[in-house]
């Protein structure tokens, strides 16, 4: 059953047109450990898609070789249609514009006010000079991510839940086409891990992204997913939406919905 899953995804999801992110028999080793064994997939435009799986399962690993944090050892690794791997130094910076990255910590700077964290990437990466713009800008996605009131804090006065959406706003400020979730509701508890998984959707509603949604947690992953890639030692094993894996008969599947 799982080896016609796999097969499956290899020979067909790659295929179909209007993919933003195309993968294709990517593989990736620290030292002699294996981490992804030939995986594809594809991601496409509008879509969310959530990669499922236990800890330690090469996941993360996936999403840092798409935004250029890790490189593959082998394999195509395809964003808009380039080939990252070919990438020079200054593409990879204007392609790195349109992916926005949340880490699992939010990685908020701890000496800066909220307004500030914001406006860092406006005046870093967009060189923005106009005060008036720049205050706009980060208006508009506190309020987006129901944080206004929270412009003057420190990130140490913020919960887990309020961090996670600072970090989602710094993300989207830049407006990315591509957004990469890396275990977002992870050390949440579980209202506030629904607060998250919805906010994700409101996003998506609101920018147009593609996004891809790292997680182990099932209901994140069934308020999120448009389409769940099952991920186990390195390699995908099943695809599907939520209703049709949790009515499958593979074991191995049906393990994360007990």
């Amino acid at each position: 059953m799982v080896k016609t899953l796999v097969q499956k995804i290899n020979s067909n999801v790659v295929n179909k047109p209007g993919a933003v992110v195309a993968i294709k028999h990517l593989k990736k080793s620290f030292g002699t450990k294996e981490v992804l064994s030939d995986i594809s997939m594809s991601l496409y435009k509008g879509e969310n898609l959530v990669v499922l799986g236990k800890s330690g399962q090469g996941k993360s690993v996936a999403i840092k070789c798409i935004v250029g944090l890790l490189t593959q050892d082998s394999g195509s690794l395809k964003v808009f249609d380039e080939e990252v791997k070919d990438l020079s130094e200054k593409e990879w910076k204007a392609l790195r514009m349109k992916i926005g990255f949340l880490f699992q910590s939010a990685a908020l700077y701890d000496s800066m006010t909220v307004e500030q964290n914001l406006e860092f990437p406006l005046t870093r990466v967009l060189k923005l000079k106009d005060k008036q713009e720049i205050r706009q800008r980060i208006e508009e996605v506190l309020e987006g991510v129901g944080l206004l009131d929270a412009i003057e804090k420190m990130p140490s006065d913020l919960s887990g839940g309020m961090r996670k959406r600072i970090g989602l706003a710094r993300t989207l400020i830049l407006k990315p086409e591509i957004m990469l979730y890396d275990e977002p509701t992870t050390g949440l508890d579980p209202i506030t891990s629904r607060e998250i998984s919805e906010l994700i959707m409101e996003m998506q509603k609101k920018y147009q992204t593609s996004s891809i949604i790292i997680t182990h947690d099932m209901a994140c992953a069934k308020i999120t997913a448009d389409r769940i890639l099952v991920m186990n030692n390195g390699s995908f094993e099943a695809e599907g939406n939520y209703e049709q894996l949790e009515s499958g008969s593979d074991e191995l599947v049906r393990s994360f919905f007990k």
